[in-house]
């Protein structure tokens, strides 16, 4: 049994977020240029831009990762840290409405004519269900657990779909960027149950950099937005709902609460006291009818500290102690006529460096987040060798550096904190 976790687990993480540490000698050494994509130019001229805020609407606190989509579309945007979003809209779309959800708060629908260029400020109420009134299903979290698995065929598309996304990668040192990396990418979704992997292509991307901050490291994110695919725990059962799941965990229902106005059971889940070593404890978040995974959230537990660094790290100079200090990841599904679809996931790990002969420690904290734009179920074909990002490349050396002020033109992204956009200006300063 044993052997079986550690494979599983080393899956996650080197599947997840896979850094590489060595030394640096020069500069970056290879100036990479963008791939050039045969794909559809979008008439810039065509399209409506959208900015504003998701807000609780008694506290006025930011809803970070809020989903906006526009009513009858595959089009959907994810709000960012600060609860910000930018939403484009092609002029010629037939749609009149876009819906704000977010976990544990009322659906809010606004009509597109309403809304303003900038400064949209849109609250949500939140809303919460005593456990007495929900009868659908016995509260006994074993069973929803396993019925996640069971129904995957029936809530799930297991029809292959092109899904349109936005992928971005930060390191930060301490309190400073010193990489940034974004793309527009082309996202091949096999059908669930497929034994096929999902692929995905980097269509439009740019980078920026700053390699004399990092110390005598060289900090690197390998494999980039085709491992953030696999936070797609449903798709990719192995790296959180394994076989393994149910024998290595503690369940409990934590409570009763509303994603897009449907009930969902929030089911907890905790490594075993006699499990040494580090698995993960985190929330479920299951719709009620259905029995679909319609969110999760979940973190390392790093109580073992020896035991997650050998899993994190590939690579690292002598000199220098590296220790994973945190891990949390996040995935999300949206649903629409029955199906939930794979919508955004973010992973985010912690490290501290602590050289020998240095008074201080240095913090890096590394960043990966993918949200889904646009889907398609028509004419679906996979991508050649050639034309896909593969598990062992970095996204840094494939893609070229921050220039031009409207290089997304029509395409949706997640709007940039305030703190990325002044890095993302220092960084091109410093490059030039």
């Amino acid at each position: 049994m044993k052997t079986k976790i550690r494979f599983y687990f080393a899956i996650i993480l080197s599947a997840f977020l896979f850094f590489s540490f060595s030394n640096v000698m020069a500069a970056e050494g290879n100036i990479s240029k963008e791939k050039n994509k045969v794909q559809q130019v979008i008439d810039t001229l065509k399209y409506d831009v959208y900015k504003g805020k998701i807000q609780d609407a008694n506290t006025n606190e930011p809803l970070m990762f809020a989903t906006i989509t526009v009513k009858g579309v595959n089009v959907a945007t994810v709000s960012n840290n600060d609860g910000e979003f930018l939403l484009k809209i092609a002029k010629d779309l037939p749609v009149s409405k876009i819906e704000v959800t977010y976990i544990g708060y009322k659906n809010l629908e606004i009509p597109i004519n309403s809304l303003k260029e900038k400064r949209n400020i849109f609250k949500l109420e939140s809303v919460t269900i005593p456990l007495d009134q929900i009868n659908i299903y016995p509260l006994d979290p074993l069973f929803l657990v396993k019925s996640i698995l069971a129904k995957v065929s029936q809530n799930y598309s297991t029809e292959p779909n092109m899904m349109k996304g936005f992928y971005r990668e930060t390191v930060k040192k301490n309190r400073s960027y010193v990489a940034i990396s974004e793309a527009v990418v082309n996202v091949h979704k096999s059908g669930y149950r497929q034994m096929r992997d999902d692929q995905i292509q980097i269509y439009k991307g740019r980078k920026s950099q700053d390699v004399k901050k990092m110390d005598t490291l060289l900090f690197k994110l390998q494999g980039g937005p085709y491992t953030s695919l696999l936070l797609d725990v449903v798709k990719n059962p192995y790296n959180l709902l394994s076989e393994d799941f149910i024998d290595n965990y503690n369940f409990s229902i934590k409570s009763i609460t509303k994603i897009n106005d449907k009930i969902h059971y929030v089911i907890e889940f905790k490594q075993k006291e006699n499990i040494d070593i580090p698995l993960y404890y985190g929330l479920l978040y299951v719709e009620s009818t259905n029995l679909a995974l319609a969110s999760a959230k979940f973190s390392l537990n790093l109580s073992n500290e020896e035991e997650a660094t050998r899993m994190f790290i590939k690579r690292k100079p002598a000199g220098v102690k590296v220790t994973p200090t945190s891990a949390d990841y996040f995935v999300n599904y949206h649903e629409k006529d029955g199906k939930w679809y794979f919508n955004y996931a973010r992973g985010e790990i912690n490290f501290k460096c602590n050289w020998k002969r240095k008074l201080f420690n240095t913090n890096y904290t590394a960043m990966t987040e993918i949200a889904i734009t646009d889907r398609e179920e028509q004419n679906i074909v996979r991508f050649k060798r050639d034309n896909k990002f593969k598990a062992n490349q970095v996204m840094v050396e494939e893609v070229s550096n921050f220039a031009d002020a409207n290089f997304w033109g029509a395409y949706n992204t997640i709007e940039p904190d305030q703190s990325i956009e002044s890095a993302i200006r220092k960084l091109k300063r410093k490059m030039k």
